[in-house]
């Protein structure tokens, strides 16, 4: 099997059966995301504290890159400084759009790197870490990648 296939695998695998997936109470963090060009939607719950997330759920539905991104977010964000977040999404934006990035650092994220041949696609894989971005900065607005 192919790097490429093991990714295109990881992908259906998280849009099918996503982590991390139901309402989360006591979030002291909570943001709705809208791509309104595929019809993706996610209200994104965060528990944050002393500049850590502790916990983060999703609950929404879209296309299975938009799922997956948010699924394997989840994943790869717990435990995280906001500062470090702050720093993975601007590698996985760059992979997403470029399709160029130390894999190594990204690990499992790494399996977006495809997206940046299809730049329709960018903004259903960066719809939750948007989402996620305006939830730790208490936005009020709803998250719209138009």
């Amino acid at each position: 099997m192919s790097l490429r296939e093991l990714y295109q695998e990881m992908i259906v695998d998280h849009g099918r059966q996503p982590r991390n997936f139901g309402k989360l109470q006591n979030a002291n963090h909570c943001q709705t995301g809208h791509n309104p060009l595929c019809g993706d939607k996610l209200i994104l719950y965060v528990i944050v504290h002393n500049g850590i997330v502790e916990d983060l759920r999703f609950e929404g539905m879209g296309c299975a890159i938009s799922v997956a991104s948010a699924s394997l977010m989840t994943e790869v964000v717990k435990g995280k400084s906001v500062n470090e977040i702050e720093e993975l999404f601007s590698r996985f934006h760059f992979l997403v759009t470029e399709g160029k990035e130390p894999t190594v650092i990204l690990g499992k994220l790494a399996a977006f790197s495809g997206v940046a041949e299809f730049p329709v696609r960018v903004k259903c894989a960066t719809l939750a870490w948007h989402t996620l971005k305006a939830a730790l900065l208490n936005e009020i607005k709803t998250v719209s990648t138009e």
